[in-house]
């Protein structure tokens, strides 16, 4: 019988899989038993912080290769894969590690675990096999070790750290220096992926970073966002030709242009918001077709937005917010149909919403928030953009808009609606059917009258877990407070004409994180569960008509950093509870009638910059209780218009750290409060005049203790306060003279006084105070002549009313041969104890004692060069 040799292999194979399947196991598929022992004694050397975790599954006497997150050689039985991200683990890693023995790791990913306070080991180079290595958010820091640069055979490195690093500048994170950066960029010729997002790399410069074009060839993905990058950006980087992905956000001190030409091709995603880059975003970038997303917002771009921008047919997010970019939107946009994002915040487009807009079918984002736009717009066209689920039309002030109660409004994904300073005099009715707000901003319109019930139903049922933002200040609402929706976490209704009390509803919004009512007719008892909320850090209800007492039940742990309850009429003492707000930076219990003695216990609050207790029925001394550092970061402090008394509190004022320093290298104007839903403000004596600084500098420092019974002597240690802008001490009862000391007071800007029992002369130390504008020392036994020169040339009677014995310019009485008088610059020795009578005396005798001395030469004529010298001079 003939049987081909096709038919004998198909007779064949059940037998060869029967003896397959027969023999034992191949040793090689087991773990290799070294490499397994290392892992277990890698797990219990750390703990779990939470279940799940991958390590779980590692046990004793079971195949290691088959443990979750560990792969194997399949020959070798090596372990060559380790990946055990997110998988809970805590604890620290040492240099004598037992990971650092898997030695034929070539992937390593530790991301997402808990090893705080380890820094990241020289040993990490001992594994020179790698190709993956991830450590990202694992919490390690210090120096990034130069033997990082032994893993020659890398691909991808992943280091980056917490996003918490940028909102807290002493947050400990990785470090790199030049000679391991260099060192790693020339020795990993094949590295495709690069991400040190939150690495400090403050030390690198532009030729170090110029090394990254030797990865030309290799190059995908690089990610450099918050890392203190400064100096110019090397813009052949830019140019890479195999480079999809290039992140560079929030290094503010990175300067760069844009190319104008040869653009990597493959570019899809490009981020340098927040950075210094400038100058005109050129047509070339339309040459980006690949192009996904760019985010160029908060740069310094200037010039027309270019047209080409919107040739990019792949782009689906664009943001371009806070530049300096002018010019209309072009028609053309609705070319853009895969556009989801479209943010342009902030820039002068000056001209009218164009049709296209509403014609491009994906988006779901659209921000044109002061923008200068003009015109007529109705509302409902928004309904064709089926997805739309943000927009921001704030801050347009010539724009109207026409909300058309006859139109069917389709919104149906809308979750955040900003409708600020819109010129908007109604409550939108398109706003009843929606079903998941989640923010809806409508402040600084014209919006009178009752809140409809329609939109009190909404808050209480439809939007009661899901919104999180509601923003109703500065219009002009009558009637009840409206209940806030229980989920919500920022209640803003200030600045309107509400009445009634505030509800014991109001108690079910625990997750309240801000909430503002001030500035409202608002009558009743503050209620007492607004002590306990535990995420509230700014509670702002001034300026209404509260009474009763302050919430005596303020929660250890809380989160308070402002409480604003000025200008009511609370009474009673001031809860002892307060000393638990431990994150407090502002207190403002001003213009009530609380009566108490000085809060002692607020001494230990160590973030407290501002303590208003203005115009109540405070009384007795001021004195430290024994804290070591009491009030140390303290910046105003306003006990003015109360009862105190005894001497000015020199214990405390010695303290005052927060007064003391000049920060000379702070650049821009930085502000107090939460900046994005919440802006710390002050009712302050500034120069004589109340005022209300709708802002907080964080420069801003000022002392008020005036309209008090304050006795004693100024203490010299308020010379020391080299930061402080404002002195009123006015209205006291106040001895002695001032001391010299205060002509160190370089900044400050005004100094009152008036009112006190002082006498003395007027130091001539205080004509070094340049910055001085305003200075009252009227009533008071203040004698001698008044100084010359700078800013005491600007004051005028006012300043001296009220000291008999005072005497010169500008005051009409003048002095002994004061038209005679030196200028300011022979008064340089009054530190040293030189008054205006000693300078006088030895004026006098200076002046003839030259007369006889000169006298005495030119009549010996010795010395010959000093008598020509004086005749020619004469001559």
């Amino acid at each position: 019988m003939n049987i081909n040799n096709n038919n004998l292999c198909w007779l064949l194979l059940p037998y060869f899989i029967f003896l397959l399947l027969s023999l034992p196991p191949s040793s090689s598929s087991f773990c290799n038993h070294l490499d397994s022992s290392a892992l277990l004694l890698f797990k219990n050397s750390l703990n779990t912080y939470h279940f799940p975790s991958k390590t779980e599954s590692w046990k004793n006497g079971t195949d290691c290769c088959e443990w979750d997150g560990v792969t194997c050689d399949n020959i070798s039985g090596h372990v060559i894969g380790l990946d055990l991200s997110w998988s809970n683990l805590q604890g620290q890693l040492h240099p004598n590690s037992t990971i650092f023995s898997l030695r034929h790791l070539q992937q390593l990913n530790l991301a997402q675990n808990y090893f705080f306070g380890s820094s990241m080991c020289s040993e990490f180079g001992d594994l020179v096999n790698l190709m993956h290595l991830n450590l990202s958010y694992s919490g390690i820091t210090g120096h990034i070790p130069s033997t990082i640069s032994h893993l020659s055979k890398l691909l991808s490195l992943d280091l980056r750290g917490y996003d918490l690093i940028v909102s807290d500048p002493n947050y400990p994170r990785m470090r790199v220096d030049p000679y391991t950066w260099n060192k790693l960029i020339q020795n990993a010729t094949n590295l495709r992926e690069l991400y040190l997002d939150q690495v400090d790399m403050s030390s690198i410069g532009e030729s170090s970073l110029s090394l990254l074009t030797n990865l030309s060839s290799s190059l995908i993905s690089l990610s450099l966002s918050a890392t203190e990058l400064h100096g110019n950006f090397p813009t052949d980087i830019l140019c890479l030709p195999n480079l999809p992905q290039l992140l560079l956000y929030e290094n503010e001190k990175l300067r760069g242009e844009l190319p104008k030409s040869n653009w990597t091709a493959p570019l899809s995603y490009l981020a340098l918001a927040y950075t210094a880059f400038s100058g005109n975003i050129p047509d070339s970038i339309g040459h980006l077709k690949s192009l996904k997303s760019l985010a160029l917002q908060s740069c310094n771009f200037e010039g027309l937005i270019p047209s080409s921008l919107f040739n990019l047919t792949q782009l689906s997010d664009l943001d371009l917010s806070f530049n300096k970019l002018v010019g209309p939107i072009p028609s053309k946009i609705n070319k853009l149909s895969k556009l989801q994002f479209l943010y342009l915040t902030n820039n002068k487009l000056n001209a009218t919403i164009p049709n296209s807009i509403f014609e491009l079918p994906n988006l779901s984002g659209l921000s044109l928030a002061s923008t200068d736009l003009s015109g007529h717009l109705d509302f409902h066209l928004f309904s064709k953009i089926k997805y739309l689920g943000i927009l921001d039309l704030s801050d347009n002030s010539l724009l109207s808009i026409n909300f058309d109660s006859t139109v069917d409004y389709i919104l149906p994904n809308l979750q955040s609606l900003n409708l600020s300073s819109c010129n908007i005099n109604s409550f939108p009715k398109f706003l009843a059917p929606l079903q998941n707000l989640l923010q809806l901003d409508l402040s600084h319109n014209n919006i009178r009258g009752s809140i409809p019930q329609w939109f009190q139903e909404k808050l209480l049922h439809s939007w009661n877990y899901t919104t999180t933002l509601i923003d109703l200040s500065f219009n002009k609402l009558q009637g009840d407070l409206p209940i806030p929706p229980n989920g919500i976490r920022y209640f803003l209704v200030s600045n309107n004409e509400l009445t009634g009390n505030i509800p014991s509803a109001m108690c079910n919004a625990s997750n309240l994180q801000i909430l503002n009512l001030a500035h409202n007719n608002l009558t009743g008892q503050i209620p007492q569960c607004l002590g306990t909320f535990p995420y509230l850090s700014a509670l702002d209800l001034q300026m209404n008509n509260l009474y009763g007492n302050i919430p005596w039940n303020f929660s250890k742990g809380n989160a308070f950093e402002t409480i604003k309850l000025n200008g009511n009429q609370l009474d009673g003492p001031l809860p002892r509870s307060l000393a638990h707000c431990t994150n407090l930076e502002v207190l403002d219990l001003a213009d009530n009638n609380i009566e108490d003695t000085f809060p002692h216990w607020l001494e230990s609050l160590q973030e407290l910059q501002v303590l208003s207790l203005r115009s109540n029925k405070f009384h007795g001394v001021i004195t430290c209780f024994g804290a070591k550092h009491p009030f140390p970061r303290l910046r105003i402090f306003d006990v003015s218009n109360n009862n105190f008394s005894g001497s000015l509190p020199a214990s405390y004022i010695k303290n005052f750290q927060g007064m003391v320093s000049v920060n000379d290298n702070q650049t821009g104007l930085k502000y107090m409060g939460n900046q994005n839903f919440y802006k710390d403000s002050l009712v302050v004596v500034m120069k004589g005049q109340y005022m209300e600084l709708e802002r907080i500098l964080t420069i801003f420092t000022t002392i008020d203790l005036s309209n008090n019974m304050f006795e004693g002597e100024l203490p010299k240690v308020i010379g020391e306060l080299h930061s402080l802008k404002g002195l009123n001490l006015s209205h006291n009862a106040i001895t002695g003279t001032i001391p010299r000391s205060f002509g160190n007071l370089r900044n400050l800007e005004w100094l009152d006084l008036s009112w006190n029992q002082l006498k003395g002369e007027i130091p001539l130390a205080l004509i070094n105070l340049n910055f001085l504008a305003v200075l009252n020392l009227s009533q008071n036994q203040f004698e001698g002549i008044i100084p010359k020169g700078r800013q005491f040339n600007t004051f005028g009677n006012d300043s001296y009313g009220g000291n008999s014995m005072l005497c010169g310019f500008p005051l009409s009485k003048s002095c002994n041969k004061d038209e005679d008088w030196p200028p300011h610059s022979t008064f340089h020795h009054e530190e040293s104890g030189f008054g205006w009578k000693a300078v006088a005396v030895g004026y006098a005798c200076g002046l003839l004692f030259g007369m006889l001395l000169g006298y005495n030469v030119f009549m010996t004529g010795k010395p010959q060069w000093l008598a020509r010298l004086v005749e020619g001079v004469l001559n």
